[in-house]
């Protein structure tokens, strides 16, 4: 009989493969994108969730616990996406690191875009820090990622975990501001951001990732 490691590496393998749970999943992510776009996640029920999906409640809670589950894994899969194409970009060579970091800043912006009402409704609900807090500690785990991998002699000699706190609410922040304001744009916020940026991030070039770890899932 298989040992509880490779009975839970059997399960996730399956999780994989298995077509079934691929359309359960992507159920869960499309109907809770829907709602929240409506309003904010900490307002929506797991009743109503599974019912948008066409699923029960107990198959809700064989995979999540709480609707914002689901959503955020909706919204870093995504951001992912952009981080990789920035990785692609720097693989490629040919770009300054000034221009990277633009790059990669409006990818971002794209992705707050794409999910504009998302981020709305969840920012403006004082009873909602769920998604504030998942963009925090996205930008925060990038933040790290990128101070490990990159070779600048410029990097502070700091606490590298209070300085990815501090870069990671900064942009939090700046997409919340550009978000409460109608007279904001988007490339107001791209701009200010790239602005706000330390020297060390773009004083040299980052290494060639495929030799780094990537940032944490």
């Amino acid at each position: 009989m298989p040992c509880n490691g490779h009975t839970q590496e059997g399960s996730a393998l399956n999780d994989r493969i298995d077509p079934r749970i691929t359309r359960t999943v992507r159920a869960f992510e499309q109907a809770v994108v829907a709602l929240a776009s409506e309003r904010p996640v900490s307002q929506i029920t797991v009743a109503e969730l599974a019912d948008r999906a066409g699923v029960t409640r107990a198959t809700f809670y064989n995979r999540y616990s709480t609707p914002l589950d689901p959503l955020i894994q909706v919204l870093y899969d995504d951001l992912e996406r952009g981080h990789r194409r920035e990785d692609e970009l720097r693989a490629q060579g040919g770009h300054s690191a000034p221009e990277l970091l633009r790059l990669a800043t409006a990818d971002i912006a794209d992705h707050v875009e794409r999910f504009v009402d998302v981020y709305r409704n969840s920012l403006a609900d004082p009873a909602d820090s769920g998604v504030y807090e998942a963009l925090v500690r996205h930008f925060s785990e990038y933040t790290l990622a990128f101070m490990a991998r990159t070779g600048q002699p410029a990097l502070p000699g700091a606490n590298r975990q209070v300085i990815a706190q501090f870069m990671a609410h900064g942009f939090a922040g700046a997409i919340k501001a550009w978000l409460d304001d109608p007279s904001v744009t988007k490339d107001d916020m791209v701009e200010s951001a790239v602005a706000c940026a330390p020297d060390w991030w773009t004083s040299g070039s980052d290494p060639d990732p495929a030799s780094q770890q990537r940032r944490p899932q």
